[in-house]
């Protein structure tokens, strides 16, 4: 085991494409980080990098305290688990396996035990006279994760490993991977694309884009207090709804204002957030996540009333979608989506609330939803960070 660092670390590619830009970053002995972000964000050729498949165009990375900028990818003593399988479709599942043992020329009677060991404790033990094309998506993942235990390495780097599975396996293969770690606390390197496997795997979150690293910290923390608009889009699922308001002193109150809707900012964050007060007769970027909406009787200082656009009953909760009165910002997906159709970045004049099963208001309905403003976050719309 050993601890992981980036310092300063860039790569550019011969076109010039700058793919990772100034990454600083301590990766604990021991603790399991994850790169998240969206396609593009240079998340996987950061991984590359460490893994000594792509060289290093400026810093240094080091493991376990020593620099591996010119160390071959098997000297690193590190073990890559891919989003393909990459099993040898003609060996059986213990060749595949042993295989990196025998290349060590292992002796066979230690081979043998430490490919026993970790099929035992993946669960693949009945499985390994079968040849991969006779395996589950699921347990071809957990061969390829049984070929990386073996060898017992003092890191392990995984590259999106759960995208090629469906929703069901991937769920299930994060519980494996997640008690793996807790098991063998091996210090992990995960990459992925997708937020809830960065929020319910890593023991922190290291959120990317354009190649730049934009917060790193603990899931919850992440959600709870995301440094800027991007992590707020981000992290959650449905994204944060984000509104276009001004900001206008009503007497000692502050209050979000636009069109005809008034909310009023609670007195607790307005003092937990001093630098609101610099932005009075500007406009900001109010953030109120779909489950701090609720339906509310009647008007009031914190309420939004709309009609229903679309109504999408999960079973343990509803996703009501409604035609907004406030101008809205985009999430990260639905930028990204836009880019690729040609689109502005504008958004569509909706919000999303989470709310309980029992409530199913009709499409052209218009209801009233109380925000628990409290809980609000409020970002510059122009530097995109957010107000402390």
């Amino acid at each position: 085991m050993a601890a992981i660092a980036f310092d300063r670390v860039a790569k550019v590619f011969p076109d010039g494409t700058r793919a990772v830009d100034d990454l600083t970053l301590e990766v604990a002995d021991a603790e399991f980080m994850v790169l998240v972000g969206p396609s593009g964000s240079g998340k996987s050729t950061a991984l590359r990098m460490l893994a000594g498949l792509e060289e290093v165009s400026e810093g240094e990375v080091r493991i376990g305290g020593r620099p591996v900028n010119d160390v071959a990818p098997k000297d690193r003593d590190i073990a890559m688990v891919f989003q393909s399988y990459a099993l040898y479709p003609h060996m059986r599942v213990a060749d595949n396996l042993g295989f990196a043992l025998r290349m060590r020329r292992m002796d066979r009677h230690e081979a043998r035990s430490r490919v026993h060991a970790a099929a035992d404790r993946l669960g693949i033990g009945p499985l390994l006279e079968r040849r991969p094309r006779a395996l589950s998506g699921g347990q071809r993942q957990r061969v390829a994760l049984g070929r990386a235990v073996v060898r017992r390495p003092q890191a392990f780097l995984m590259d999106e490993p759960l995208s090629n599975l469906d929703a069901k396996l991937r769920v299930e293969m994060r519980a494996y991977i997640a008690r793996l770690h807790h098991e063998l606390a091996t210090t992990t390197v995960y990459v992925t694309h997708d937020q809830t496997e960065a929020m319910t795997m890593g023991d922190r979150v290291a959120v990317m884009r354009d190649g730049r690293l934009v917060q790193v910290d603990a899931p919850q923390v992440l959600y709870d207090r995301p440094a800027n608009l991007f992590v707020a889009a981000f992290i959650g699922a449905p994204a944060m709804n984000l509104l276009v308001v001004r900001l206008e002193r009503d007497g000692d109150e502050l209050v979000a204002c636009a069109g005809g809707t008034r909310l009023t900012l609670p007195a607790a964050l307005v003092a937990a957030r001093p630098g609101l007060g610099a932005y009075t007769g500007r406009d900001v970027v109010l953030g109120i996540r779909p489950e701090d909406l609720t339906l509310a009787a009647g008007p009031g200082p914190d309420v939004l009333e709309a009609p229903v656009t679309l109504v999408e009953a999960l079973g343990a909760d509803v996703l009501v979608h409604l035609e907004a009165v406030v101008h809205t910002v985009r999430s990260v997906d639905e930028q990204e989506a836009a880019a690729e159709m040609g689109e502005a970045a504008t958004a569509p004049e909706r919000l999303v609330a989470r709310l309980a099963p029992s409530a199913r208001p009709r499409v052209g309905e218009r209801v009233r939803v109380r925000a628990a403003l409290e809980r609000a976050h409020v970002f510059d719309p122009v530097t995109e960070a957010a107000i402390r």
